[in-house]
């Protein structure tokens, strides 16, 4: 089946349903259990151990039950490296022993230790937040300038809806978020943005050249517009999609969870921008094409 063949508008009822789905899902582990919060947004001390050999969980959880700092400590071990998280923030004297105990047995281990205040993080937290926000706004202005208010609409609940994916598969699967995350996140809303807005102007343009007297009429320009871009919002998001998924692959352990997001991100913003933000706009103006004319 040819791809100007589809009846996007049609179509794009059942990727509603499912986006609602997932969005449902997303809120509820959202409300019960809450993100996965990293050592970036979570007060407490994050040690990265480089090893020169294999060292198990094991062999670790008795010198955190000697130093007395084992409660709420979670050890994520590996083949060349080793990752310790606590919940508390340690002193330089506790942070001293911790290493002195595990170079006992790798004499070549190095360490890097991260530290997050509990103002720290809240304030780290809030400017995500606000970085996100604001980034927004900024979109809703440059549209209805652009554009006009439907469109402006339209974008940002499509935008919303693939940032609320990411947050919503990373709550529902209890994966990390970092700061790098945030970063991801903005990425994705600018790649989603961009493949909108040139939907966008080729429905504009469509719109100028086309004689519209009913509500098929409308259906029949919006399913052109996007048939006509498709092909370049699937290249242009292949493309980046096949960069991010070998960074998360072939990529360190720092930029793993931004990669993934990113994988994540890309496929919901090449389907929101072809199958809710056009269909969405559809349905904004097809409610002002059924108003009844004024009485001249």
């Amino acid at each position: 089946m040819s791809f100007k063949n589809l009846n996007y508008v049609h179509l794009s009822k059942y990727f509603y349903i499912f986006s609602i789905a997932l969005t449902l899902a997303g809120i509820i582990c959202l409300s019960v259990f809450g993100l996965n919060y990293s050592v970036d947004f979570r007060a407490g001390s994050n040690v990265d151990i480089t090893l020169s050999k294999g060292i198990t969980a094991e062999q670790v959880q008795p010198i955190l039950d000697k130093l007395k700092i084992a409660d709420e400590a979670s050890i994520s071990p590996g083949e060349e490296r080793m990752n310790i998280r606590f919940t508390q923030v340690l002193n330089e004297d506790q942070e001293m022993k911790l290493k002195g105990e595990i170079s006992k047995l790798d004499e070549k281990a190095s360490f890097e230790v991260n530290t997050v205040d509990p103002e720290m993080a809240k304030e780290l937290a809030r400017n995500a937040i606000y970085a996100v926000l604001i980034s927004c706004l900024g979109i809703i202005v440059y549209v209805s300038i652009r554009f006009e208010w439907r469109f402006a609409v339209a974008a940002i609940i499509s935008l919303l809806h693939d940032a609320f994916m990411v947050v919503a598969v990373f709550s529902i699967f209890r994966l990390e978020v970092d700061l790098t995350f945030i970063i991801a996140v903005l990425t994705i809303i600018g790649y989603s943005i961009n493949d909108t807005i040139v939907i966008f102007d080729r429905i504009r343009e469509n719109l100028r050249f086309s004689k519209l007297k009913n509500r098929q009429d409308l259906i029949e320009l919006v399913n052109r517009s996007v048939s006509q871009t498709i092909m370049r919002s699937i290249y242009t998001a292949l493309t980046v999609f096949v960069a991010a998924f070998f960074l998360f692959l072939l990529g360190g352990e720092s930029i793993r969870m931004f990669s993934l997001a990113m994988v994540i991100g890309l496929l919901f913003g090449a389907y929101s921008s072809i199958f809710i933000a056009s269909p969405l706009w559809f349905v904004l103006k097809s409610k002002q094409k059924n108003k009844p004319a004024k009485a001249s």
